[in-house]
């Protein structure tokens, strides 16, 4: 069995509210086994046997679809793999008045697009840097929405590609 992370796109913002215990009854019922979730923002962890990532992906965006009855984006990691994530932050993630954040997307020319506009940011709000399958981002506290790359990565074009994730919430994760 392997303990997957499944990070979901967009839901309890913008209209889009799911109930965590029937997001758990959700995966559950796909056969997934030892089900959690993880904050109300869209992590859930679960056991499979299955191992074709994409297929997973699939199944799990066509069971949200249906249940839910919206336009489903997820993006599957095993857990070994966000403790990698977690491990690589190449900035303080305890910087006072910074926030840590970890932007996934396994589409490797989004996160070329992305990362290009890594010296058109002013290091005194942000910065970024790319790693395996992320972007690595630290923004000054309250900026977030208005800075440089916050507007970028909010483009409409980028929510089946992107999500991103406070890199406290990848720790919590993995506890």
């Amino acid at each position: 069995m392997t303990r997957y992370v499944v990070l979901l796109r967009g839901i309890n913002v913008g209209g889009i509210n799911i109930k965590m215990a029937d997001l758990r009854n959700t995966f559950s019922d796909l056969g997934f086994e030892n089900v959690k979730t993880v904050l109300a923002s869209g992590n859930v962890l679960f056991d499979s046997d299955r191992t074709d990532i994409s297929a997973l992906k699939s199944d799990i965006e066509a069971a949200l679809r249906a249940e839910f009855r919206y336009e489903a984006w997820v993006f599957v990691l095993d857990v070994d793999t966000v403790r990698k994530i977690v491990d690589s932050y190449p900035f303080d993630p305890e910087r006072e008045g910074w926030q840590p954040y970890v932007l996934v997307t396994p589409e490797r020319e989004v996160l070329d697009m992305l990362a290009s506009v890594r010296n058109d940011l002013d290091p005194g709000v942000e910065r970024i840097q790319v790693g395996d399958g992320v972007l690595y981002w630290e923004v000054e506290r309250g900026r977030t929405l208005e800075s440089t790359f916050g507007k970028k990565t909010g483009a409409a074009k980028l929510k089946a590609s992107t999500t991103t994730r406070n890199l406290r919430t990848l720790v919590k994760i993995l506890k």
